[in-house]
């Protein structure tokens, strides 16, 4: 049997200042197997972000395991990052670029046979072909967000981390990226998905994790949570689960 697209096994990460020291994650296991689309909710300050800055081996935990498919991503990051994307909810583009010419240079970062073709063909598929020769510091928030989802896309990687994706689109714009989503999952991608935005984690989510104070307090599909919290839907599910940290 193949191992999960990312496995966290008792992860913890601190983080320490002058004046405290603050547990982010605490004690965290998880995993997402190929094909699935995992929902991790939490109130601001849970946990998530740190969670995803770890899987994509932009923090290192204090203690604990991460496997990225069959790697372990303390020991081998460079393999890690081979094999995932994460799109973090303020990600950036170079202000000179334009868009087809970021996608590219990073398909030829990453060893993307034809870069330019594939560049123009996910972008196409994003709905930015209509501005991928504009420069990417004209663009609005929503366009710069489907370039960003182009270039994290590019080398099609078997593990996606999201972060808030659909912030800054349109009704138009997220339904797109929800789309995609499914579509990836469909074809064996895993994805790892954060969003405050309950609809979206709803229609799009085999499974949902809450995280509350850096751990994961409740975890299963939907219904199961719904049904196990005493409520209707998702959003008073959450909400009862958080309800300490408002």
């Amino acid at each position: 049997m193949s191992p999960p697209a990312v496995r966290l096994t008792g992860v913890v990460r601190r983080f320490v200042t002058a004046d405290a020291a603050t547990v982010a994650v605490d004690g965290l296991s998880l995993q997402v197997q190929a094909g699935q689309v995992y929902g991790l909710l939490g109130a601001n300050g849970a946990g998530k972000t740190t969670t995803l800055r770890l899987i994509a081996t932009l923090l290192r935990p204090d203690r604990g395991s991460i496997h990225v498919g069959p790697v372990d991503a303390l020991s081998d990051p460079l393999d890690a990052r081979a094999r995932l994307a994460y799109v973090p909810a303020e990600a950036g583009l170079p202000a000179e670029l334009r868009p087809i010419e970021a996608v590219a240079l990073f398909a030829g970062v990453q060893g993307v046979a034809e870069p330019v073709s594939r560049a123009r063909s996910l972008l196409t598929t994003l709905g930015a072909a209509s501005f991928a020769d504009r420069r990417c510091g004209s663009l609005s928030t929503g366009q710069k967000r489907r370039v960003v989802l182009a270039r994290a896309l590019v080398h099609a990687p078997p593990l996606l981390l999201l972060d808030e994706p659909t912030d800054g689109l349109d009704v138009s714009g997220r339904n797109d990226v929800l789309e995609l989503v499914r579509q990836l999952a469909r074809g064996g991608t895993a994805v790892l998905f954060s969003s405050h935005i309950l609809g979206e984690v709803d229609a799009v989510c085999d499974r949902v994790g809450v995280m509350r104070h850096g751990r994961l307090v409740a975890e299963g599909t939907v219904p199961e949570r719904c049904t196990l919290a005493g409520e209707a839907d998702l959003g008073a599910s959450f909400l009862k689960l958080v309800a300490d940290e408002r």
